[in-house]
């Protein structure tokens, strides 16, 4: 499991009517996981998958799609793809871990993997997801109706929210217990916040069970609340799934919530008051909408902006100066432990299908790292993103990112200003190099790993200068230094 944060922006509040789902894939305390960007080869492919922690065996759809994924480096615990983008131009990010209760998990429990009659025959998890559910489907649609027919017949040992793109639609679901889900299209105007808690604030169970127009879920549903009475007198049509499914504990209020008002705050700063003693909502509480409609249309920055923060302009922000009591409160948006980060754009605009997906990634702690987009139908990936190493070196994306964040936070106001630039310049550069080949593309994608090669060029070159500013800075500024010369 990894504790993460969602953000899923609709085509029609994004800022040039492309879907956008995005996660920073966060991994356990005191653990980090190296991450590397790698393309599959159906030629090659399997026509099995085999899980690493419950040891299942399952038989694999023929064709699978090529499609693009972030295995980690370390592969003892399976290869957690984290998210992908594939040939039809659908994309998955899986998973955020969510909160369940004691009722939902009586009724409905877990797959305990310890018990002998579960080994090798039950239970899937975040491990597992993006590799089986990816290659084989053609709509974001179908990524919900392929992972509940594997949560049907496996079944989870974990709970997990995960999200699926294409160019028309975002799909939201959420597992509730061992074998059961629920799943909500999200409106094309809405900007949808997720922080490791249940989320589904409001759901049409009889559309779900019925048109399924923009909710699906499993097919016993109905029965299952009622048999364990998780309606709480609520009529179906406005059932609340976060109440009936989720949690509201002590520590969801200082490692969840509270990042849910941070980007509501953000997002909706005008349509709600986040601040103050007669806030509409505050760090602590409960019902912070699932979805809002933005005061602004949503850009790439403003996404990496959000999964960077660390509740700067509020007195809980680590980075602040002087006594504060305040700060370190609450878990940050921007954790140190951040194993890669992802924005799937699917831009539905474009005229050529080749051209309408692009990834924005990087590695490591947000607040000090830069995205960088990557074409996904393409035939290769720059070495600068797959030669991550278990141990730490300078030639590669991802260790680069960790070393400047573990610089760059021991002095963070000295700091500032380099890793500003190097993001301003960064995403100055990223956007005009996308421009040039869009502009030039002529449906040969061998132009396409021209432009990825370029970008990470670019990315290479600036990331190398900016860990040099960033050493020197953080050197000159060691506890032994001593403002005297020898001369």
């Amino acid at each position: 499991m990894s504790s993460c944060t969602t953000i899923l922006v609709g085509k029609k509040a994004s800022y040039d009517g492309s879907t956008m789902i995005a996660r920073n894939e966060d991994s356990p305390s005191g653990i980090f996981w190296p991450k590397k960007l790698s393309i599959s080869n159906p030629e090659t492919s399997s026509n099995q998958y085999k899980s690493k922690i419950s040891n299942l065996t399952i038989e694999l759809p023929k064709n699978p799609l090529k499609h693009v994924y972030f295995p980690k480096i370390d592969l003892s615990e399976g290869v957690w793809g984290g998210s992908g983008i594939n040939s039809k131009n659908v994309a998955i990010t899986a998973t955020e871990t969510i909160t369940s209760n004691e009722r939902v998990l009586g009724a409905d429990p877990l797959i305990d993997l310890s018990k002998e009659e579960n080994k090798g025959k039950y239970g899937i998890g975040e491990e597992d997801f993006v590799l089986l559910v990816i290659p084989f489907i053609n709509t974001a649609r179908e990524g919900v109706k392929r992972v509940g027919e594997l949560l049907e017949k496996y079944g989870t040992y974990e709970p997990n929210g995960m999200a699926f793109s294409d160019e028309n639609e975002i799909w939201w679901l959420e597992t509730i217990g061992g074998h059961h889900f629920i799943a909500k299209k999200v409106p094309d105007d809405k900007v949808v916040i997720m922080p490791n808690q249940f989320g589904l604030d409001n759901y049409d169970l009889n559309d779900a069970l019925g048109a399924q127009e923009n909710h699906i879920c499993s097919s016993d549903l109905l029965d299952f609340i009622k048999k364990n009475h998780l309606n709480f007198n609520q009529n179906e049509k406005n059932f609340n799934p976060r109440i009936a499914f989720g949690s509201h504990t002590d520590f969801d209020h200082v490692y969840n919530t509270p990042r849910a008002w941070y980007l509501g705050r953000y997002l909706a700063n005008k349509q709600y008051k986040w601040d103050g003693p007669n806030a509409d909502f505050k760090p602590d509480s409960d019902n912070i909408p699932w979805s809002y409609t933005p005061d602004n249309l949503i850009t790439i920055e403003d996404v990496k902006y959000l999964l960077s923060s660390h509740f700067q302009g509020t007195p809980y922000d680590p980075y602040s100066k002087g006594d504060n009591p305040l700060k370190n409160k609450y878990r940050v948006v921007g954790i140190n432990r951040t194993g890669f980060v992802h924005i799937c754009q699917i831009r539905g605009y474009m005229n050529n299908n080749d051209l309408k997906p692009i990834i924005w990634f990087s590695f490591g702690a947000c607040t000090f790292n830069t995205l960088t987009p990557f074409y996904t139908n393409v035939n290769k990936v720059p070495e600068y993103y797959s030669n991550t190493t278990l141990k730490a070196n300078t030639n590669n994306f991802y260790w680069q990112n960790r070393l400047i964040a573990a610089l760059a936070d021991s002095q963070f106001s000295l700091t500032a200003p380099h890793i500003e630039r190097y993001q301003l310049n960064t995403m100055c550069n990223s956007h005009q190099i996308i421009s040039k080949y869009d502009n030039e593309y002529k449906n040969d994608t061998s132009l396409l790993d021209k432009a990825n090669q370029e970008i990470a060029d670019m990315i290479q070159e600036l990331t190398d200068d900016t860990l040099n500013k960033v050493l020197f800075t953080t050197s000159c500024h060691m506890k032994t230094a001593f403002f005297r010369n020898d001369n």
